[in-house]
């Protein structure tokens, strides 16, 4: 005798909402998850209250490269608040990158190349000025270590970023530098508000720059 299809389906139903959560959980952990902006290190790019979805995948299978934007665990001399553990910042140098800061020229280079950060660096609204790439014009030149990284935000006078605790910590490079191991993903979709829903690609700019290798094999001898 065929059981009636209605209640076979009630008894099915709360496998498969325990399946359904499941999957989601698993999704939530491994592969993608949604974060929430609480701050504006990240204007013009990214507005307070802007929720990204993160792939907590992709850095199983290569490292972060210059100019995408990541979510990572700060470590806790950057954070003003102990909790304030999740951080978004732009990725600038990676380990054997040499990044730099010139005053006079207002422009900063990795790896010898001059990089154009106009088209992510925060812009006034109402004077349509650019924020300098350093705050107060402060110059420096810094090595990263091998698996670590640069990062900075795209609001430079208004992120507690790698350039902050450079001077913070008394030019400690490590200091100033995240380990690639800390890493939670890469944020590649602006999700809310559905009006300024967009990829967040890596900019063009950094596309000139040469690997660390490169440039040196390029030196005389």
């Amino acid at each position: 005798m065929v059981e009636p299809r209605r209640r076979t389906l009630w008894r099915e139903l709360p496998i498969l909402i325990a399946v359904a959560l499941l999957v989601a959980i698993l999704v939530r952990t491994f592969v993608f998850q949604s974060f929430w902006i609480p701050s504006g290190s990240m204007e013009n790019t990214l507005q307070r209250g802007d929720r990204v979805l993160v792939n907590k995948l992709v850095y199983d299978f290569r490292d972060p490269e210059r100019g995408e934007v990541i979510v990572f665990k700060s470590p806790m001399e950057w954070r003003s608040d102990p909790a304030d553990e999740d951080f978004i910042k732009r990725v600038i140098a990676i380990g054997g990158d040499t990044v730099s800061y010139d005053a006079d020229d207002e422009r900063l280079s990795v790896n010898g190349v001059e990089v154009d950060e106009t088209p992510f660096l925060y812009t006034d609204p109402v004077t349509g000025e650019h924020d300098t790439p350093s705050k107060d014009n402060y110059e420096f030149t810094v090595t990263v270590p091998p698996g670590r990284l640069w990062v900075m935000g795209d609001h430079r006078w208004a992120s507690g970023d790698s350039r902050e605790n450079y001077i913070r910590s008394g030019s400690d490079v490590e200091a100033a530098t995240i380990s690639v191991e800390s890493v939670v993903g890469n944020a590649f979709l602006l999700m809310w508000p559905l009006p300024r829903w967009d990829w967040m690609d890596a900019p063009e700019p950094f596309e000139d720059v040469p690997n660390p290798n490169a440039t040196d094999a390029s030196r005389p001898r």
